[in-house]
């Protein structure tokens, strides 16, 4: 039909927003993708919209949205009259949790850092590197040798 949008199998829907297939399937099922028409044959049926849908979630969880997050950044892009300051808020409190993350990470790294050159170049017999994996914090250091 000239002027219709486009239809989709699942197959090509993924392939067009990089969603898994399965993914797809979980979407539908918690509801943050509408049910898809069927075809005579029963496949299921995308249309611009889905993969729309498919498209933003598939980017807000690269950027570590969470599935309740994405839900909201979708009702948001529901309503026909949005407003950018609840998005903007949204993204806002998320920043803080990465931001949160980021420091988590960068004292990981100096951690990790720091027990790698305590096994300077790895002949030692015992190794540093296993021997604080060992401990806990409250385990003394002599304790954690097995």
């Amino acid at each position: 039909m000239p002027g219709s949008d486009p239809i989709y199998a699942i197959g090509a829907a993924s392939k067009r927003t990089g969603c898994h297939i399965e993914t797809i399937r979980y979407y539908e099922r918690i509801g943050l993708l509408p049910r898809p028409g069927r075809s005579a044959s029963g496949y299921r049926r995308y249309g611009l919209e889905h993969l729309k849908r498919l498209a933003l979630g598939r980017r807000a969880r690269d950027l570590g949205f969470t599935l309740d997050e994405i839900r909201r950044l979708l009702r948001l892009a529901d309503r026909r009259e949005r407003s950018c300051a609840q998005a903007r808020a949204l993204a806002t409190a998320h920043l803080g949790d990465v931001q949160v993350k980021l420091k988590d990470l960068r004292a990981m790294q100096r951690v990790l850092k720091d027990m790698i050159v305590q096994c300077t170049d790895g002949t030692l017999p015992d190794c540093p590197l296993i021997e604080a994996l060992f401990r806990t914090p409250e385990t003394p250091v002599e304790a954690s040798r097995p």
